[in-house]
This record gives C-alpha cells, structure tokens and sequence, in this order.
C-alpha cells in the first residue's frame, strides 16, 4: 500500500454530502423533512453543485421547461381544448402552466419574427415623390384634382402591370398616399387662400424633411397642435410631445424600415397580454349562462392566444426553411408552401374546435359565438396593432 503520508498527487475537494432522512437544517437546526425547511423555508440544495442542475433549476422557476414541455407542446398544437380541460379536472402539474406557458411562447415567437422577417430594400416609405410634386405645383382647386387623378392612374396601372412597375407594392402604396397628402395639403392652402381673400400661395419648396399632418394640416406643436377635447391639458400636452418625436423618427425609420418593425414587434407581447383579459371578459359575456369563473374563461383565452403564439412560430420557421432550401418554384417550394397555407388554415379550425369542445353547445350556437367573437377580437387586435406600429414609431 502507498504511504499516505507521501502521497503528493491532488486529491479533488470533498463534495458537499446529501441530506439524510432526520439531517438538522443548516439555518435553524429544525430537523428537515423534505428540500426545504418547514420552519424557515431555507432549501438543502445551494449554488455550491454543478452547473447544469443550476440551469435546469432556473429553466424550471422561469419557464417550467422540463418534461412537461412535450406532454404539453403536442396537445396545445393538436388537440384543441385538451390542456384547458385537463386543468379544470385537476391534472395540472403534468403540464407547463398556462401563465408562463402564453408568456414564453409569446417571447420566443416574436423574438424569432425579429431575427427572420426583414422589409430590407423591398419598402420604400417616400414623404417627397416627383408625383407629389407636381400635385403641390398646381395654383388652382380643379388643377389639383386633375394632377392627383393622373398620378393615381399611373400608380394603378403600375400596380396591374399595364406600365414597368417602378417598385413593389409597398412602394406604390407608399406613392399613392403621397400624392393624397400632396393634394389635400395643397386643396386646403387653396381654400384657405380663397375664404382670406388672398391671392393663391405658392408651391411649397421643395423639402425633404418627413411631416405629419392633422386636420389637413402639417402637425406643429404650436400652430396645429394634436388635441383631444375630453383629455386634460397634460395628457395633450404628453400626445404632441409624443408626436414630436414620432416626427423626428420618420426619418430614421424612412432610411431603416426594419427599426419600425423591431420595435413594434418588441411590443406585440406586451399589447397581446393586455387584450387577454378584455377576451376572458368576451367569453365570459358570451357564455354568461354556462355559470363558469372569470378565471375559467381566462385559462381558456391563455391557452388559446398560446397556441396562436405557437401556431405562427411554426409559419415563421417553415417560410424561412422556404426561403433556405427552395426559393424557386418546383415541388418542394410547393410542399412547403402547402405546410403554410394547412398552418394558417388550422388557426381558426383550431379555435372553433376548442370553443365547442370546452363548452359544449351545439354546431349553430357555437358557429355564431365564435363568428362574433371572432370578428369583435379581431377590430380590438387591429387598433392594438395600430397602437404598437404608432408606440414603435415613437419609440425607435
């Protein structure tokens, strides 16, 4: 045997030994009887063990990701109504919550369509256009009139292809709302003109500095401000600062589209957490006689809005896998654009299924709730949309 006295190689630190049935707590030396202390709430287990259980431990506090996540991934995708039900039974722990299950799929899908979707060189936003130009050079209300219809004539015959387009749709969008902002802003210097008494103004300068305009008007913080009546004097003042720097980032944003979309993205979570509540509230009027908890109806809508969260995560992967592997037309440009459109058409099956699985009404009473269900929600996530595109622009 060697002599331990000269046994110099290095001997690894002892590890800190587990916890035995009757072990005292390090904290208050009440005997333990489980991971954590009943008297103090201290656990065994601290951050001196290896690296890996202190990521699964942290996977699990924040998102409960562990193996529960494909026993609750596959049933949230494929069998409508499925996780809500089992909830209300009782079978909860075998599946991630509801919370942190909405919340995670909402941040993992809108952070991949920040890393995937892209407007690149593909739009164009123009405040100034050779077009609109010609529209603000005309001295007379009729003069105007007959430029704008000209220039929008050409813009719709671009757009259908009788002329060489001069650019994708976005940019003929772009061009037609310039020329509609090109004429009533020079209608209403006419009009104005005409009631003062005045002689015509002169065409405008050219200037390529972005505006806004209310009331027909460019926005000025002082001569043409933003103002709601039925709003207090600092909540009209916090709208035209807001608006100042939604001026000031046009700019930015007409040099860098993708910053509009980043930040108007970076908000989509938050916008759809806030409508969360305002569906449970729909649901719980449409089924006001099924006498189910508010709560019930909210698991319903978490569940719902993650699977719609998952559902689009699922398009965002398979259109960038397109855009990858078969960008030309041939079959399997086809096959996956088939796996889209049977993606997109599953969203609203999906959610009629789910409605009449869970509350349990007949074909027609179930057609109708979600029908206008369907259509309230979808006005509500289109001012929620405008709010986080107008939040974005401010915010860029």
């Amino acid at each position: 045997m060697t002599d331990a006295g000269n046994d110099t190689s290095v001997q690894p630190l002892p590890r800190a030994p587990a916890p035995t049935p009757g072990a005292a707590c390090g904290n208050c030396g009440t005997r333990l009887l489980g991971p954590h202390c009943h008297a103090c709430g201290q656990p065994v287990t601290g951050l001196v063990r290896h690296f890996s259980s202190l990521v699964g431990d942290f996977l699990d506090s924040v998102f409960d990701l562990d193996s529960r996540t494909p026993r609750t991934l596959w049933p949230l995708f494929a069998r409508p109504g499925h996780l809500s039900l089992e909830y209300f039974a009782g079978r909860r722990v075998r599946y991630v919550s509801p919370v942190r299950l909405f919340f995670f799929l909402a941040i993992v899908t809108f952070f991949v369509a920040q890393l995937l979707l892209s407007f690149g060189d593909g739009v164009i936003i123009e405040t100034d256009t050779p077009q609109a130009d010609a529209v603000s050079q005309a001295m007379t209300v009729d003069e105007v009139r007959a430029r704008r219809d000209a220039a929008m004539q050409e813009a719709r015959d671009a757009r259908s292809g009788k002329q060489p387009a001069v650019g994708p749709d976005p940019a003929l969008v772009a061009l037609e709302v310039a020329i509609e902002k090109a004429a009533g802003d020079r209608i209403a210097a006419l009009r104005q003109a005409e009631r003062a008494g005045t002689p015509p103004p002169p065409p405008p300068a050219g200037d390529d500095s972005p505006t806004m305009s209310f009331n027909g008007r460019p926005w000025d913080p002082v001569h043409n401000r933003l103002e709601a009546r039925w709003l207090p004097g600092f909540a009209n003042d916090w709208l035209n600062a807001q608006a100042g720097r939604a001026q000031r980032n046009i700019a930015r944003v007409r040099d860098e589209p993708d910053l509009l979309k980043d930040a108007a993205l970076g908000a989509a979570p938050t916008a759809l957490m806030l409508l969360l509540p305002v569906f449970a509230l729909m649901l719980k009027l449409a089924y006001l006689f099924k006498h189910r908890l508010y709560m019930e109806h909210l698991i319903i809508a978490l569940h719902s809005h993650a699977f719609l969260c998952l559902a689009l995560l699922l398009v965002l992967v398979v259109a960038a896998l397109e855009r990858w592997l078969a960008p030309q037309p041939g079959p399997a440009h086809t096959a996956f654009l088939v796996v889209e459109g049977a993606l997109w058409t599953w969203m609203p099956l999906y959610l009629l299924l789910m409605q009449k699985r869970i509350y349990g009404q007949g074909w027609v009473a179930t057609l109708l709730k979600f029908s206008v269900l369907g259509i309230s929600y979808s006005v509500l996530l289109s001012f929620a949309a405008a709010f986080v595109a107008i939040a974005g622009l401010v915010g860029v």
